[in-house]
């Protein structure tokens, strides 16, 4: 059977992996003869040509380690200040150096020549995310014939937000690249599928550049998702029910309305609270008893936007303590930092409302956690963002606009006042869905897809394939 390689910016620690990605990504490992590529997390004076070979906690890891000035281009400059507010159709917060991209692609070539002398001809190469799109292009010119995957964790820009992105027509060259592609949505193949079918000529330049050929390349949606039944148990267990009872003692009878995002732009969190403001303006009953609890660790907070995106939410919440605020009572808590996973399945299981509202996301697994950690007996409600990848698989959820304020309040005062046997057939239903998505099949699938054996099973037409979201 061929080994799997599995290829990511990062690549894994010692100690138990933090997320369902990692967990899944290592089960794929543990069973397929394999390793993982990828950056070290260390810092040099020149970059490293040749990759090390670690044993780490039973994982076989080769990585590399990246000199400062290649790390800031390509990771904090190009990755980050150019694709990630782009593919979020944040244009406006998107800053752009040329020398960017010069890192960008000399830190993707450094991954391709310290991965080539590693590769077998039979090897799958699975690459992950928007920081490594030109690797398979790096690695095809140095000759690997291997089949090579490619996953997008964020979700597809449009095509205007594409044209707008510098290199465009070079980047999507490179994800032709690839033998096969994978997005989390449907949304997502046909923002794909519309610039692969509707190709502007570019007018820059003294000749005409060829339209990209995708003919070889198979597009689908794989569905991310979860360990549901694993979130349900952590949920249950001692850990979730100390952090459950150190909140009841806090709360009372109040009703929790829960958030747990990254410190991001993209998350909507200054939309939410502002959501939740009007709830308490317009609902004086429920003020004293209910709270909300927004988890939110800082990210990337050297770039100038995150940190105004702190301290926007700073004010909004400071604003709403301001206004509401009792003697012996606050309308909301923000906190932070970061809880380990049995903490957070605790927050989960209690929370009458779980609020995931981003303004634009890939899939979001909060979402899938928040589902999984509820009591079947008395589940709460999920509100969830019409914008995120979850919404084509979670059609149960009390699906909202977050820019619109006014609908985020309204659907967390319906979701307070669902009565039980409305909140344990919705809950049925995205406990499903949430089955069906789990991160174990959706590896499997996605390996499946790029096998050898399908090879002629569609990547080969003229036409783009897209795989439907519940295969």
């Amino acid at each position: 059977m061929s080994r799997i390689v599995i290829v990511s910016n990062r690549t894994p620690g010692k100690g138990p992996a933090a997320g369902g990605l990692a967990v899944a990504l290592r089960k794929v490992l543990g069973n397929r003869e394999g390793f993982w590529f990828g950056w070290s997390g260390k810092l040099t004076e020149q970059p490293q040509a040749e990759a090390r070979i670690e044993d780490i906690d039973g994982l076989t890891v080769a990585q590399v380690d990246l000199t400062r000035e290649d790390h800031h281009a390509y990771y904090a400059g190009f990755s980050n200040s150019i694709l990630w507010p782009s593919f979020h159709l944040r244009l406006d917060l998107a800053t752009i150096e040329s020398y960017w991209y010069e890192g960008y692609r000399r830190v993707n070539a450094q991954f391709a020549k310290a991965l080539m002398p590693l590769l077998r001809p039979d090897d799958i190469i699975w690459v992950h995310d928007y920081h490594l799109i030109p690797l398979a292009s790096e690695l095809r010119n140095l000759g690997a014939r291997n089949r090579i995957g490619f996953y997008l964790h964020i979700p597809f820009p449009t095509a205007d937000a594409l044209y707008a992105i510098p290199h465009h027509a070079e980047l999507m060259r490179d994800v032709s690249r690839y033998d096969l592609v994978g997005f989390q949505a449907q949304r997502d193949v046909a923002a794909f599928t519309d610039f692969a079918q509707h190709q502007a000529p570019s007018t820059f330049g003294a000749r005409a550049i060829e339209a990209i050929d995708f003919s070889r390349t198979d597009v689908a949606a794989f569905p991310i998702g979860s360990d549901p039944e694993a979130f349900s148990r952590l949920a249950a267990s001692p850990a979730a029910k100390k952090m459950i009872h150190r909140m009841r003692r806090s709360l009372g009878d109040q009703a929790l309305i829960l958030g747990v995002d990254r410190l991001d732009y993209s998350k909507g969190l200054p939309q939410r609270v502002e959501a939740y403001e009007k709830l308490l303006a317009n609902n004086p009953r429920l003020r004293r008893n209910v709270h909300l609890l927004q988890v939110a660790p800082p990210s990337r907070d050297t770039i100038k936007e995150y940190q105004e995106t702190s301290d926007t939410l700073d004010a909004i919440c400071g604003r709403v303590m301001g206004h509401f605020s009792e003697p012996d009572w606050s309308p909301l808590t923000y906190v932070k930092r970061a809880y380990g996973q049995p903490s957070l399945a605790g927050l989960y299981r209690m929370a009458r409302v779980g609020l995931v509202t981003p303004l634009r996301d890939g899939m979001n697994l909060v979402a899938h956690e928040y589902v999984a950690s509820q009591d079947p007996a008395d589940p709460g409600v999920l509100v969830l963002s019409r914008f995120a990848g979850a919404a084509e698989i979670f059609p149960e959820a009390l699906l909202v606009n977050p820019f619109d304020t006014d609908e985020t309040s309204e659907a967390l005062r319906m979701a307070l006042d669902m009565p039980l046997e409305e909140r344990k057939e919705r809950w049925q239903g995205l406990m499903a869905a949430a089955r069906t998505h789990n991160v174990d099949d959706w590896a499997l699938r996605f390996l499946d897809r790029l096998a050898p054996g399908t090879a002629d099973a569609g990547s080969h037409s003229r036409d783009i394939i897209y795989l439907d979201s519940v295969a």
